[in-house]
């Protein structure tokens, strides 16, 4: 099922089963009621210091309500190849990332997660919709579990545009 623009198909991306990066269920619902920023990451990605802007907003709004998710991926060209345990290792040592992984999924093709079959229904403010175009696209969930916004890999965690928008859920 995917989630279009006015958010009516009534699914919550937060009622998806995934698995944490250290293993057991994520439980995604403990975000209902909180904004939620789900970002596809990867380690050895041109795009990799995003991780320094998510951890900083995810730090600046954590007491209002707000989480970054990181999603780890392999998809684009082998850039997350790592286990589990490389990667909490990765992110925790070279960008103190504090905010929740879960598991490596795949977020196109024949293998996208559920998660990502919700998520990839909503555009962005470009109009792009359905696949995921690299690592670091970013999706905003509203506290009733819904997609408010999607923005591209390119744009930064703590750009004017991504500011706003969470700034607009967590006041």
């Amino acid at each position: 099922m995917t989630t279009d623009n006015a958010g009516t198909s009534g699914a919550s991306v937060l009622d998806v089963d995934i698995d944490s990066l250290q293993g057991g269920s994520a439980d995604l619902g403990r975000y209902k009621g909180q904004a939620v920023l789900i970002v596809n990451v990867a380690s050895k990605c041109g795009l990799t210091p995003q991780y320094a802007g998510l951890e900083r907003l995810h730090e600046r709004y954590a007491a209002q309500g707000f989480t970054v998710l990181g999603v780890p991926c392999n998809q684009f060209m082998g850039q997350e190849p790592g286990t589990s345990e490389e990667i909490a290792e990765f992110c925790s040592a070279t960008y103190g990332v504090t905010f929740p992984l879960t598991e490596k999924v795949e977020v196109n093709g024949e293998g996208r997660h559920a998660l990502y079959e919700r998520l990839t229904g909503f555009a962005d403010g470009e109009g792009h919709s359905g696949d995921i175009r690299w690592n670091f696209e970013k999706f905003l969930i509203g506290r009733d579990g819904t997609v408010v916004a999607r923005f591209s890999p390119q744009t930064e965690p703590e750009s004017a545009e991504v500011v706003a928008a969470v700034e607009a859920l967590v006041a």
